[in-house]
């Protein structure tokens, strides 16, 4: 077994309570190879963000939990060499079972989900406890999530979203012991997170969904004060992303996020973690698709991943700025 300590990483309870504290949230974004992590971690560095690696299912068996273990243990120096030991988190998304969760556990995540909220709500909370109770044996924090997100990304797929019962979270985490919650107030997976009949069209055409239920999120908040809320499903679904795709062969249409402000708001609130998957792939799309049309000569990979690291950088950048309001918050 590999604790996390070993790799220099943290876990998320002081990171999360200073965030709820400071009315910012911190960055989950996930990572599948090492140009996305790079990126990440220059733009952490950059702005002086504390940071969550996430993986999921998908991207674990994609990468290898050894390759994983051996990565976050870069990722810790990597950050030191670029001038900022950043507390960085390597946390499991949606893990599927305790036995995925054990396995992160003991090879060194620092942070899983036990995603059980597919699961009839007695179930969820029997899977989430012996999630818990193993993980706290080694300083290992737990999410746990409560309401289903619409929408498709990796493993995680539901048609329908159905929100979160503010009724239910004071029982859920009493029962579970778990340090987050994931809730359901309206955001959801993918680049396609509402259909076009759900939205409005702006002046220049561009969809605007509906505003997230932040009632919804309120009225959790009271029963659960000051504890840490985590928000799934957050991309923004840059349009200039999705422009340059459709301009240079690709085919994204009607692809809407959730709008910037909006997060925005809920990182002022007790959001403390928002997950941001899909605007990672889209940058680093557009950007490869505009080489490959410009340059079709080009067949270094290093030419083209390269322009796309930076992309992701610079957009990574922003959110932390202006948008999840972590920036110089990494040695509070």
């Amino acid at each position: 077994m590999t604790s996390y300590k070993e790799l220099g990483l943290v876990n998320t309870r002081d990171m999360f309570a200073k965030a709820v504290k400071g009315g910012y949230a911190i960055p989950a974004y996930n990572f599948n190879n090492m140009e996305q992590m790079q990126a990440i971690v220059q733009a952490c560095v950059a702005t002086k963000s504390p940071v969550i690696l996430q993986v999921s299912r998908g991207a674990r068996d994609y990468a290898n939990i050894n390759l994983l273990r051996n990565m976050a243990r870069g990722v810790v120096e990597y950050a030191h060499e670029l001038g900022c030991d950043i507390p960085i988190v390597l946390h499991l998304d949606h893990g599927d079972s305790f036995q995925t969760c054990k396995d992160c556990i003991d090879n060194g995540f620092s942070s899983v989900m036990i995603d059980g909220s597919s699961l009839p709500y007695e179930e969820n909370i029997a899977v989430t406890r012996k999630v818990v109770e193993y993980a706290h044996q080694f300083d290992v924090t737990v999410e746990g999530e409560l309401g289903v997100l619409a929408g498709i990304e990796d493993e995680v797929s539901s048609a329908t979203s159905h929100y979160t019962k503010p009724e239910e979270v004071e029982d859920f985490v009493s029962k579970t012991g778990v340090d987050s919650l994931a809730i359901s107030v309206g955001t959801s997976h993918g680049a396609y997170k509402f259909t076009p009949e759900q939205c409005t069209r702006n002046a220049e055409g561009i969809l605007v969904p509906p505003e997230l239920r932040f009632d919804i999120l309120s009225e959790i908040e009271k029963r659960l004060p000051g504890f840490p809320i985590v928000l799934h499903g957050s991309s923004s679904v840059p349009q200039e992303y999705v422009k340059m795709i459709n301009e240079f062969g690709g085919k994204l249409t009607d692809s809407v996020g959730i709008p910037e402000e909006q997060l925005r708001k809920a990182a002022k609130s007790a959001v403390c973690k928002i997950n941001i998957d899909s605007d990672g792939r889209l940058a680093m799309t557009g950007t490869i698709r505009r080489i490959f049309a410009e340059k079709p000569g080009e067949f270094d990979p290093r030419k083209y991943l390269g322009p796309a690291r930076d992309a992701l950088k610079e957009m990574y950048m922003h959110k932390n700025i202006d948008v999840l309001g972590s920036a110089g918050h990494a040695l509070d």
